[in-house]
């Protein structure tokens, strides 16, 4: 398989590890009328993620740079990203001092500004209306930075325009599946859906670092194979 194709679907997979999605499904869950604000949210993400990809990856494709640049990328790009992706997974991993310790006021902080008023994003989705479910969704879904690389290996992929669509459309229902499932499910069992999202936000919760480690750290590692595969 094309190793732009592998990184493509790869970060696909580690955008749908999203905490502050879930932590917005949980809160829709519990509000009146769950399936109408559930709706207005990915409508309202989906429009954002889809419209910035196209625009994005439409304008490099035929913007020429793409064929400026396409024999100037060096191993060397691929192996010094890979070995930062390796060397944050090791720093998570290993609980280095100022990473660990700067995470950790981090979370403290967080929590007490939890405990003193609720985030802009349960404010807005409190009112209850899709409308607002709807710019909520809009807003939180600009691409970030897995997005953005795997716009990036499309645009290296240099494939054909329905291609390019095909990819961009597949990243961003990937991406949101965290929010389409309990969608799916809330239609047929609204309780048990409930609890299992609940659930799934608290072992989230507790596994998110482990999951970023690996994520990292298989990415990295496929990143420096790939680099000094290409240099040999």
């Amino acid at each position: 398989m094309n190793s732009n194709l592998t990184i493509i679907f790869l970060s696909a997979v580690v955008a749908t590890f999203n905490p502050t999605l879930l932590a917005a499904v949980t809160v829709m869950l519990l509000l009146p009328n769950p399936k109408r604000l559930m709706l207005g949210y990915l409508l309202g993400a989906y429009t954002t993620s889809i419209v910035a990809g196209l625009i994005i990856v439409l304008a490099l494709h035929g913007s020429g740079a793409l064929s400026a640049s396409k024999h100037t990328i060096s191993p060397a790009e691929d192996i010094a990203l890979g070995a930062i992706g390796l060397a944050v997974a090791l720093a998570l991993a290993t609980g280095h001092a100022p990473l660990h310790n700067w995470r950790e006021r981090r979370k403290a902080a967080k929590s007490k500004n939890k405990q003193a008023k609720p985030s802009w994003q349960e404010r807005m989705l409190g009112r209850g209306s899709a409308a607002f479910a709807f710019f909520v969704g809009a807003v939180v879904s600009f691409p970030g930075v897995t997005y953005l690389n795997a716009l990036d290996h499309i645009v290296k992929l240099a494939p054909s325009t329905p291609v390019l669509i095909a990819l961009i459309l597949y990243f961003c229902l990937l991406q949101q599946i965290l929010l389409e499932l309990p969608l799916l499910a809330v239609l047929f069992a609204p309780e048990r859906t409930q609890e299992i999202v609940v659930r799934g936000k608290a072992w989230l919760g507790q596994h998110r670092r482990r999951i970023g480690e690996i994520a990292l750290a298989a990415i990295g590692i496929f990143l420096v194979a790939h680099g000094f595969t290409t240099i040999t």
